[in-house]
């Protein structure tokens, strides 16, 4: 095999092969596991590879690194909008991504870059960029085997710079559909150079029950894998997702119209706990399945696995419900609102709490079909969180004035923490028309305003500021308390800052900015002294929360409403 990547490898006029193989780069160190979908959309490819990442990181130490494939022609996610494609994640080198990286993040435990992240844009890119500088020899360039060969490239790339034992790869869409099309030809092709034992293929399929019959139905799923075998790949395991468990009849139909054995047709019904995925695949043996495929061997437990069974007995033991609220212009698509949900949800029973989500239409509140009492009542905390543009902001306003005035616990993430800053300059400060620029761009006091010097860059992803960026935390803080360290890192997706020439009033009238960057001229944190919980952050600390290692801010607000629940 490393003599056909040699060959393949070669950059000659006549070749027929187009590789950039990277220099160091040895074949079968690297195990590579694709996964695919078939029937519908949203089977849950994201939610499998990221348990199974877990699980082989968990139970053997494995070091696991996943990619992304995606399929649309967008550079990156930075444009596209929640209502359409979720929640935009950002990872700490400010590569906006879909949700399913945050997914990545928040199984393995680790933080991700933008190597694990591709979309056919940035493969197109890429492309065109190389053949203007005549990388590609005057040749015609071709989806065979150029973009093929460009895609198995950064398969590779990440491979030897993550040094992970196992690359998990996942195709985005559906078998079937044009967009994903190229993608799986150069798995195919990935498999063929690198050996089928270093290449394992997994197709997530779905077994249909309709309510008219009661009964479950495997054509589609039949249907859907045969489409991937037509072009030339064979699945080694098939995991078939339902409602409720498929029956031995469903597995024997599939598995023998795919060519895969019963015990590698594994079954997966819907649950609600995701944390405990990773230990069901296990008891399902697809580890094993695995080894065998990959010739690979069992490793020893990880670390991790005490404190990842800790919080599994931390869900399951009885809990107080809280209820959160959630105040937002996108409250009819949850997944925009994905890191939230999560960070809530693996942060709740470190606090025996469990908790239940109240969403909140600002736009009702706005226009007055609400009432902010009707939309407060039962209310145990609300969140604002982040989010562009006019739409719902005088809601989220005034929201925020009324948790302020009754001493509810509030957390404020990024256009939350701006909406805070203008609440507070209305209301307390008397500075009427306090406004942020994004929204009224000629007010007469933009206490919320774009910095000088992202001005002048034009594009709607350029002018942010975007990942990890550091704060200092004013000892005797509440939000010192929290994070217990006076420098932190927190991921940022925002473009708007305080303006500094309201500092002085801000906080003479009581406001106090706990955390400001390391040279003091950016606001990062706020908070109120004498309310139960009352803080705003200009980062997303629900980025980077993860569930053994809980957000500082969103421990601190779940206590919070806990004690003001009881």
């Amino acid at each position: 095999m490393q003599d056909l990547l040699k060959k393949v490898a070669k950059k000659t006029e006549g070749s027929e092969f187009y590789n950039y193989i990277p220099e160091g780069y040895t074949p079968g160190k690297t195990k590579y596991i694709i996964i695919t979908g078939s029937v519908i959309s949203g089977v849950g490819k994201g939610t499998f590879s990221s348990c199974l990442g877990s699980m082989l990181r968990l139970f053997n130490s494995y070091e696991i690194v996943p990619l992304k494939f995606e399929c649309y022609v967008n550079y990156d996610s930075g444009t596209l909008n929640p209502f359409r494609h979720g929640e935009v994640f950002v990872l700490d080198d400010g590569t906006e991504t879909d949700l399913d990286l945050g997914t990545y993040e928040r199984m393995l435990n680790k933080n991700l870059t933008k190597s694990s992240f591709v979309t056919m844009g940035k493969v197109f890119k890429t492309i065109i960029d190389k053949e203007r500088a005549g990388d590609y020899l005057g040749r015609d360039v071709e989806f065979i085997p150029h973009v093929t060969g460009e895609i198995k490239n950064f398969a590779r790339k990440l491979a030897l710079k993550s040094k992970s034992d196992i690359v998990l790869i996942e195709i985005g869409g559906t078998v079937g559909e044009i967009q994903n099309s190229i993608y799986l030809e150069a798995m195919r092709e990935l498999a063929y150079e690198e050996g089928r034992e270093n290449v394992c293929f997994i197709n997530v399929t779905y077994v249909l029950q309709p309510n008219s019959l009661g009964e479950q139905k495997s054509k589609a799923a039949q249907l859907g894998i045969k489409a991937l075998m037509s072009i030339g790949i064979q699945p080694d395991i098939i995991v078939c997702r339902s409602e409720n468990p498929i029956t031995d009849k469903i597995k024997e139909k599939i598995s023998i119209y795919s060519n895969v054995p019963v015990s590698r047709t594994i079954g997966f019904h819907d649950t609600r706990n995701i944390y405990k995925f990773p230990l069901t695949l296990k008891e399902k043996g697809i580890d094993c399945a695995i080894f065998d495929i990959l010739n690979l061997k069992p490793g020893q437990p990880h670390s991790d696995i005490k404190d990842w069974k800790n919080l599994l007995t931390k869900i399951d033991s009885p809990k107080k419900q809280l209820t959160i609220g959630i105040a937002g212009k996108y409250t009819n698509v949850h997944d925009s609102y994905m890191s939230i949900l999560k960070a809530l949800e693996h942060t709740a029973p470190y606090s025996n709490a469990s908790i239940n989500i109240k969403w909140i239409e600002t736009m009702d509140i706005e226009t007055g079909k609400t009432s902010v009492e009707e939309a407060m009542k039962d209310i145990d905390g609300m969140i604002v969180p982040g989010g562009f543009g006019k739409r719902g902001a005088e809601g989220k306003i005034a929201c925020i004035k009324y948790l302020r005035e009754n001493n509810i616990p509030y957390l404020g993430l990024c256009f939350g923490f701006q909406m805070a800053v203008i609440e507070y300059a209305r209301n307390v400060c008397n500075i009427q028309e306090a406004n942020s620029t994004e929204i009224e761009p000629d007010c007469k006091d933009p206490v919320i305003d774009i910095l000088p010097e992202q001005k002048e860059i034009e594009g709607l992803g350029g002018n942010m500021r975007l990942g990890s960026y550091p704060a200092i935390l004013t000892k005797g803080s509440k939000i010192f308390s929290l994070y217990n360290q006076e420098k932190i890192d927190e991921r940022h997706r925002h473009r708007y800052e305080v303006n500094n020439k309201y500092l002085e009033i801000l906080e003479k009238n009581g406001l106090i900015f706990s955390g400001k960057s390391p040279k003091g001229s950016l606001m990062e944190f706020l908070e109120l002294p004498n309310h139960k919980f009352f803080i705003g952050t200009q980062a997303h600390p629900c980025f980077k929360s993860k569930p053994t290692s809980p957000s500082p801010v969103f421990h601190g607000f779940i206590k919070a409403a806990l004690e003001h629940s009881n």
